[in-house]
Parts: C-alpha cells; structure tokens; sequence
C-alpha cells in the first residue's frame, strides 16, 4: 500500500481529510440504515393518529427526513458553539417524543401540533443555553424516570398497529395482520440477535423489509398512490398552519427540556468515546441548539422533532470512524429521500402491523434504557420511592379520562393528557423536596 493510501484510509479516523469514497460510502450507508426507520414510523403513526391525508402523510415524513438530514449537516459542519457541535453523530427522528405527539394531535390537530412544536423548540434551545445552571432538576433519577414512562406509553402503540392500527377496520386483530406483524418481529428479532456488523446494527429496518415483502406477496398493499407522486417536490413551510395551545407548548416542551438532557449525554458518550475526553461546553450549547433549530423547522415544514441517535453514537464509538465527509454522505442520502415524493409515497405504504411488528422492540429498549439510567443511579430507598410513585401517577392518571371531572378545566387539560407532564413534575419536586440519603462510607 502506498503513503498516499494509507493517509487517505487513515483520514476516516480524522475528522478532516477526504477518506478512500469505497470505504466512506458503505460506512455513510451503515449510519442512515441505522436512523432512518424513526424518520420513516414516527410521522407515520402521528399521521394516523391525526387523521390526515394521504398527501399530508407525504408532507410529514419528507418534513421528518428533510429536517433529519439538515440536522445531520449541521452537526458535521456548521459553527461548533454556535448552531453545532462539530461532533460525529448522526440524528434522526426522536421517539421520546412520540406519545406526546399523539395526545396533541388527538387533542388539537396538526395546527396544535405544528404550534407546540415551534414553542417547545425555542424551549430546548434555551436549555442549551443555560443547561449549566438547570442541569440540576434532571438528574439520572428524573430523566430515568421520564424516559422509562414514555417507554411504557408506547407499547399500547406498538401493540394496537401490530393489530391492524384501526379499530374499526374490519381486519382489526385479524390473523392476517397478526402474522405479518410476527413475521417482521421473527425478523427483526433473528437479524438483531445473530447478525452482526452491518446487519445488526439495522435489524429494525431488515425487519421492515421482510415484513413488506410478506406483505407484497399477500398481495395487501395498494400502490395507487405511488403512481400519481411527483418526483420531485421541496417543502411547502406551513402546510400545517401553527396554533398555540398552552396545554400543548407545556406538555411539549417538558419532553424538549428532557430530550435536551439526553442529547447531552449523547455528546458526552461520543466525546468520551471518539476522543477519549469530555465534550466542552462549546459543543454540547451548540450541538442543542442545532438540534432544536431543526425541530422548531420541522414544525414548519410539517416534520417530527428530531434527536441525537443513540444507535448511531454505538456505530460510531464502535468503529472509531469520525470523518466528517461520512456524516456529509449520509445528511446527503436523507436529503435526497426527503426530496423525492415518491420515495416517502412508497414509504407511506407499509402496513400498520409491519410497522407495530417492528418498533415494538424499539419501544422495549426505550423503556430499558430509563431502567438502566435508574440503576446507575443507584436503586436506593429514596430512588425508587421517587421513581416508583412519579411512574405509577404519570401511566394511571391519563388512562381515566374523567379523573380530572370536578377540578377546572385547565387541570385536565395539562394533567389529564399527558404521561411527560406527570412523571416530569412529580419526580422533579419530590427530589428536590425528600432528603438526601446518607452515603455510606
């Protein structure tokens, strides 16, 4: 191998220079593989929750996967401090968000949505900017505690689109859609579990394809649709005109403030593990910031809001591939799909239980990281006290919907809806109030 081999191959572990494009693309690919089912399945499910159309459900995921990639962008090579934090991650579509979503869609439309989304946003981009002097009110024990809540608030979900998604669809809990919600799961399951590399690390989407292929050859899929796309389309800013909702903006932005929370641990395990070093306070401003700037346009192009991906961070800490013209290919592989309606109308067609089949495990390991950042807390008297009773209130109360019958409205309307709200409030005011434990020496 020559000199000028071995600096271009080298140059993958470094964020400049231009790696060997051989080696760069399929490392590019692996890290879209790895995000890109949030981009696809969450503004799918709050579509269906809304009620939208067929068109509006292109809208949302080519809003989903346009704001993905400028985020991936402006992660890689935006002003670090500023609106980035010139680190190698990759981001995508943030699940956390997802039941708020729905409750909001349920409750006020896409308007109230689209309003909440904007607010929230300008919220999490505050965090960024003083996260030193908030930091306190999220330690593990709230932050595990929230995200353990919006784990267990999908599962009903996941569960209700394996069964056909529609209740008053006649196939509804059909053996049909039981099958090939099992097929994708078996598959998801096998490629995740035995595969490796490149295979494991896109289970979720291999599970996707295997379940619509089933589905194809079951001959349950109407590409009608498909035909009538245009090729070709840019964003329409607004199509979901904003309306602000206070019960919205509140219920929103809490989950913002703690999915800002998680994109700082998200830079830090990049930093510690890409560089072997904490992530300084320039990046993670900036890396927050970016990412909320990015969410407040999804609700302007009519997109989810975005996170730092998890899995992503794996890959990257994994493989020690840090090069920024990677990242570049793949923001430039999600642009390019959130430019092309055709692509988002055949996305549009995957049946409900491939999907319900394939994020259930997503959802699992939603709700299992929460359990993981709880017990590094510590599973202390105190700990699981604060934990225990903020989860027990936040999945009890929004499943009575009168609960709230006798007090002023505005009480149901912020607590009677939202699982975030609770849990959040709860475990933040009973940390701050109940003693702190001794610790023994």
């Amino acid at each position: 191998m020559s000199t000028k081999q071995s600096t271009a191959q080298s140059a993958l572990y470094t964020q400049s220079g231009v790696p060997p494009l051989g080696e760069a693309i399929p490392l590019a690919l692996q890290h879209v593989v790895a995000m890109v089912v949030g981009c696809i399945s969450m503004p799918m499910i709050v579509a269906a929750a809304a009620g939208v159309s067929e068109q509006d459900q292109i809208i949302m995921v080519q809003g989903s996967l346009l704001v993905a990639a400028l985020a991936i962008l402006l992660q890689a090579f935006g002003v670090k401090g500023f609106i980035s934090s010139g680190l190698p991650v990759m981001v995508g579509s943030g699940f956390a968000f997802l039941p708020t979503l729905r409750t909001i869609v349920e409750q006020s439309g896409m308007a109230g949505l689209a309003g909440a989304q904007i607010a929230g946003a300008c919220m999490g981009m505050i965090v960024g900017l003083i996260f030193k002097k908030i930091r306190f009110l999220f330690p593990p024990i709230v932050t595990g505690s929230v995200v353990l809540t919006i784990g267990i608030s999908l599962y009903d979900t996941a569960v209700n689109y394996m069964a056909g998604g529609v209740a008053s669809d006649p196939s509804y809990g059909s053996a049909r859609n039981w099958i090939l919600a099992l097929i994708t799961l078996v598959a998801v399951i096998v490629a995740g579990q035995f595969g490796k590399g490149m295979v494991k690390a896109s289970a979720t989407l291999i599970g996707m394809v295997v379940g619509y292929l089933a589905a194809v050859l079951w001959g349950g899929i109407d590409f009608s649709g498909v035909g009538t796309a245009g090729w070709v389309q840019l964003p329409e800013p607004f199509h979901f005109a904003p309306a602000f909702h206070l019960n919205a903006i509140i219920s929103l932005g809490i989950v913002f403030m703690v999915n800002a929370v998680q994109d700082i641990g998200q830079f830090e395990a990049t930093a510690n593990g890409a560089f072997e070093r904490p992530a300084t306070s320039a990046e993670i401003t900036g890396g927050v910031i970016g990412n909320n700037l990015c969410s407040l346009l999804g609700g302007i192009l009519g997109g989810v809001p975005v996170a730092t991906a998890g899995q992503n961070v794996g890959i990257v800490v994994t493989t020690r591939v840090i090069n920024r013209v990677v990242f570049g290919i793949a923001g430039g592989v999600v642009l390019v799909a959130g430019l092309v309606p055709k692509l988002s109308a055949i996305l549009i067609t995957i049946p409900q239980p491939v999907l319900g089949g394939a994020t259930i495990t997503v959802f699992g390991s939603i709700a299992m990281t929460g359990v993981r950042m709880l017990a590094r807390e510590g599973l202390s008297p105190r700990s699981t006290f604060i934990a225990g009773l903020s989860v027990a209130l936040a999945v009890g109360i929004p499943q009575l919907p009168n609960v709230f019958a006798g007090c002023p409205a505005w009480i149901g309307q912020i607590f009677g809806g939202s699982e975030v709200i609770v849990v959040a409030l709860s475990a933040i005011l009973l940390n701050l109030i109940l003693p702190k434990e001794k610790k023994e020496t």
